[in-house]
């Protein structure tokens, strides 16, 4: 698969960074990095939770059934 026809969701990323307030990540295969914005800033995000290096997927919240 080419680089140019892969979406976000279908790369697996390695966290780089942990805030509170966000997660950085950087894509395994294209090396892009993402910021991801915590979406409950009531629940800070932890390096427990997403500890350096640990590796992650996104899921497409579009394909989530609906309540």
């Amino acid at each position: 698969m080419k680089n140019s026809e892969m979406s976000v969701f279908d790369e697996q990323y390695r966290v780089v960074a942990v805030e509170s307030d966000r997660l950085l990540v950087r894509g395994i295969y294209s090396g892009a990095v993402l910021t991801i914005v915590n979406p409950e800033p009531e629940t800070p995000l932890t390096e427990e939770d997403y500890p350096l290096g640990k590796l992650i997927a996104l899921s497409d919240p579009s394909t989530a059934p609906l309540n």
